[in-house]
């Protein structure tokens, strides 16, 4: 997943309910492939019923994320969604890949 300057790749995957907080979890690394637009990169994730929230990487460098979304609530949220996005500042729109939809297994 990525767009011009920043570039996504990792695993994604929903915890078993009960194991790790039955939360979302994702291990990605995050690179910032445009080495001298002056921008930073970030991965936004978001758990259904929940806001888009935003871990940043850094300028010219790609970093590990490792991260499990999760609450009371998350072990019965069946979505997830999980885009890369370069921040461009605040006179410009950022640019943020398409969003990649995971759906919880069923379990029985």
């Amino acid at each position: 997943m990525g767009d011009r300057g920043v570039i996504a790749v990792g695993k994604y995957k929903w915890e078993p309910r009960g194991q790790n907080h039955g939360g979302f979890h994702f291990d990605v690394k995050l690179t910032d492939d445009e080495d001298n637009d002056g921008h930073n990169v970030y991965l936004e994730s978001k758990v259904e019923g929940y806001s888009w929230s935003r871990l940043y990487g850094v300028q010219r460098k790609t970093v590990t994320l490792k991260k499990v979304i999760y609450d009371g609530a998350a072990q019965i949220t069946s979505e997830a969604w999980i885009r890369a996005c370069r921040d461009r500042g605040s006179l410009r729109p950022d640019n943020c890949s398409d969003a990649v939809y995971r759906e919880r297994p069923r379990q029985r």
